[in-house]
């Protein structure tokens, strides 16, 4: 056993001098994202240490991710929303799909787990993701529409951007995907369609805020 934890040991230290020693010869970041792994968390930083030559692309997916989101949301496909909404569904489906293309299947789903690991160090210290304090139920949100949005590729192969949003969106209002349930002032609402008030929110991880199918939301019910 103990032969067994340092063997352990040492293979992880093998894997941070790997990691470091590419980042001061290959330049493999550059200041931009050096400062931004900096801000990542320890499970997000435990990724990029054992996933050394995919960490680069996978940033740039998680950027191009969060850019075309932005602009899906600008349009009339989906709801709008980012928070929890169809929106929100649309970024992780699309983020997953892109990542199975260029780093491969496990290593996006390990990676979307070890964003969602952040997400409770970030509820456990009050800080915000897209302007809320990330809970269990949006945590939950986000690892069914990573493993939807994964399915939508392979690695290696070449797909049309604007086929694979469309895809997306298409899944996304056959309800496929998974949403937040609210209403028309997007207040948030129970399984039973009771509005949840606010101050029953703060600082809670568990709450009583409602999965839905995707195409179950505001937009479509009322």
């Amino acid at each position: 056993m103990v032969t067994s934890y340092r063997n352990q040991y040492f293979y992880l230290m093998k894997r941070v001098l790997i990691f470091y020693c590419l980042l001061s010869s290959l330049q493999i970041f550059s200041q931009s994202n050096w400062q931004a792994f900096k801000k990542l968390s320890c499970a997000e930083k435990t990724w990029v240490v054992f996933h050394v030559f995919k960490a680069k692309k996978a940033f740039e997916i998680s950027k191009e991710a969060q850019r075309v989101a932005d602009s899906v949301a600008k349009t009339p496909l989906l709801d709008g929303d980012k928070n929890g909404g169809q929106v929100d569904a649309f970024r992780h489906a699309y983020w997953m799909a892109r990542l199975h293309q260029e780093i491969g299947k496990n290593a996006a789903l390990k990676l979307g787990k070890a964003h969602e690991k952040s997400n409770y160090q970030q509820y456990k210290k009050q800080q915000l993701e897209n302007g809320e304090i990330p809970d269990k139920i949006s945590s939950e949100m986000d690892l069914f529409n990573n493993s939807i949005g994964v399915t939508y590729t392979e690695k290696g192969i070449t797909y049309p951007k604007n086929g694979l949003i469309y895809r997306i969106v298409n899944g996304i209002l056959a309800g496929d995907y998974r949403v937040i349930k609210k209403d028309q002032k997007k207040n948030y609402l129970s399984c039973d369609d009771t509005i949840i008030p606010k101050k029953s929110l703060k600082g809670k991880w568990k709450n009583e805020k409602c999965l839905v199918n995707s195409n179950n939301n505001y937009l479509n019910k009322f």
